[in-house]
């Protein structure tokens, strides 16, 4: 499979240009950034209703700032993003913009600045035309709340773009936007990539600056969490990060980044390790074939692949360390009826339940010393990843058990559940694939792969080295290259 002519810089619809082909067009005077602006705004208008993904639209001052860019490169101004209109996710703090996270009794919360990363892509040259879809709170793999509605998949309606960044993965596979600003804790860049046929990464933990991306009225990010970006080819991963990357302005006293290349510029060269089964949740064979033949084509090609390995960490025990880690952060802001109720739960528990719901219950009201345990296993974890990728280049796994699944926004999440090749299971046992890189803070990108029967989207998630993103990203524009990228939905292709 060859990338698609859109991808390739032929397509005369600027809305399927990637960011680097479009800042190269606006440099070239080519289209003005007004011109391209407008066309944006004439395709989101009548297409975005039946998607819902971009649900707070700035147009006005995107049309202010289109001008200036304009005037921008009149005079010689080349910088990366120069003119290039995109959107961010709802969570991201935008002076003026509501950053509500989906919460109703949020809807009115507009911070009165920028956010660090939401700075950095404005001096780039960023057009921030608004704002895509989220899930209550980001905790969900889709995009719906009380305020906005919910999001639907580009590729199939029925089903779910993804979340927590899933109306920005579904903006760009529609063709609204070639960039997005997302985050993830779990898998909330990745499963959406994944679903809608995009790339996204997610970097190391503390690559990016979290400052503006924190729950609302509040200041202090949390463990686990990291933004990074969502876009149309592997390249716009690599420019996104080279603008985004590097420590806040209070650490930047001291500190510089300095992230090594990638460590391959050839398939050939790589050193690749193929995980494509969990002991903890069924994965859809769609899901294992596609990543079965890559795994063939990448040995063709000349990489030295291998199916096993005895260097990697145990994935039970990671697992249970990072619902450990992440569920206190996901309890920590319950109203306290609500975590009376899940106290009251985990007490309830037979001590014999060792299941994945157990565990997650447990973790809810862990104490410190229980998560300073956990954190020392992550340690561990950490370690043995640091060996491993002494032998390896990369990890190629799934980026979720499954493709894009129907939509199911039932008020209690817990209740849920995952129908995986007629196998039922608890829906945030998903949680396991997004936990093999988010529990050691590796950078993970996805890549797009191919179609399933249905034709829904599948990708693979590229895990790699700690701080070493350059790495995974490089790794998804080779696959890119040599097997296919992006394609537009059905419908969507000018």
């Amino acid at each position: 499979m060859r990338r698609n002519a859109v991808q390739r810089g032929t397509s005369t619809d600027p809305g399927y240009w990637t960011a680097t082909e479009t800042a190269q067009a606006l440099a070239a005077r080519r289209i003005s950034a007004r011109e391209l602006l407008e066309h944006v705004i004439q395709r989101i208008e009548p297409r975005d209703g039946p998607i819902n993904a971009v649900v707070v639209r700035d147009f006005g001052r995107a049309r202010e700032a289109a001008g200036a860019a304009d005037a921008a490169l009149a005079r010689g101004d080349r910088r990366p993003l120069l003119g290039v209109a995109m959107t961010v996710k709802e969570s991201q703090d935008v002076a003026g913009l509501s950053s509500s996270w989906g919460i109703p009794a949020f809807r009115d919360w507009r911070p009165a600045e920028d956010g660090s990363a939401i700075a950095r892509l404005k001096n780039a040259g960023a057009v921030i035309i608004g704002k895509t879809n989220v899930p209550t709170a980001l905790a969900d793999w889709q995009s719906a709340n009380e305020i906005y509605g919910f999001t639907r998949n580009p590729w199939e309606k029925a089903r779910s773009p993804g979340g927590s960044s899933g109306g920005g993965a579904a903006a760009l596979a529609a063709g609204f936007v070639p960039l997005e600003l997302g985050s993830d804790i779990g898998g909330s860049i990745r499963v959406p990539a994944h679903f809608c046929g995009v790339f996204g990464h997610k970097p190391s933990f503390g690559l990016l600056p979290i400052k503006g991306h924190t729950f609302p009225g509040t200041s202090a990010g949390v463990d686990l969490a990291v933004i990074g970006p969502l876009a149309r080819s592997a390249a716009d991963l690599d420019l996104a990060l080279g603008i985004l990357a590097g420590p806040d302005e209070e650490a930047a006293v001291a500190y510089r980044l300095g992230p090594p290349p990638a460590r391959h510029a050839a398939l050939r060269d790589y050193r690749v390790l193929v995980i494509d089964a969990h002991p903890l949740v069924p994965t859809a064979a769609s899901v294992r074939s596609a990543l079965d033949r890559l795994a063939g084509r990448l040995a063709a090609a000349g990489s030295r692949v291998a199916r096993s390995s005895a260097l990697l960490p145990d994935p039970a025990l990671a697992d249970r360390t990072y619902l450990q880690l992440l569920m206190p952060i996901l309890t920590a802001r319950m109203p306290p009826d609500a975590y009376a109720g899940v106290q009251a739960a985990a007490s309830n528990l037979p001590a014999d339940d060792q299941s994945l719901s157990a565990q997650r219950v447990r973790a809810s009201v862990l104490s410190y010393r229980d998560w300073f345990a956990a954190n020392e296993a992550r340690a561990v974890l950490r370690r043995q990843w640091r060996a491993l990728f002494r032998e390896f280049d990369v990890v190629l796994t799934p980026a979720f058990s499954t493709p894009a699944f129907p939509h199911d926004h039932s008020a209690d999440m817990n209740a849920r559940v995952a129908e995986i090749d007629g196998v039922r299971v608890p829906y945030f046992d998903q949680l396991a694939w997004p936990g093999v890189a988010t529990v050691a803070g590796l950078p993970a990108t996805v890549a797009p792969l191919e179609r399933d029967a249905a034709g829904l989207p599948v990708g693979v998630a590229i895990n790699g080295p700690f701080l070493e993103d350059r790495t995974t990203i490089a790794f998804a524009g080779l696959i890119e290259e040599a097997f296919g990228g992006f394609v537009p939905p059905p419908g969507f292709a000018a």
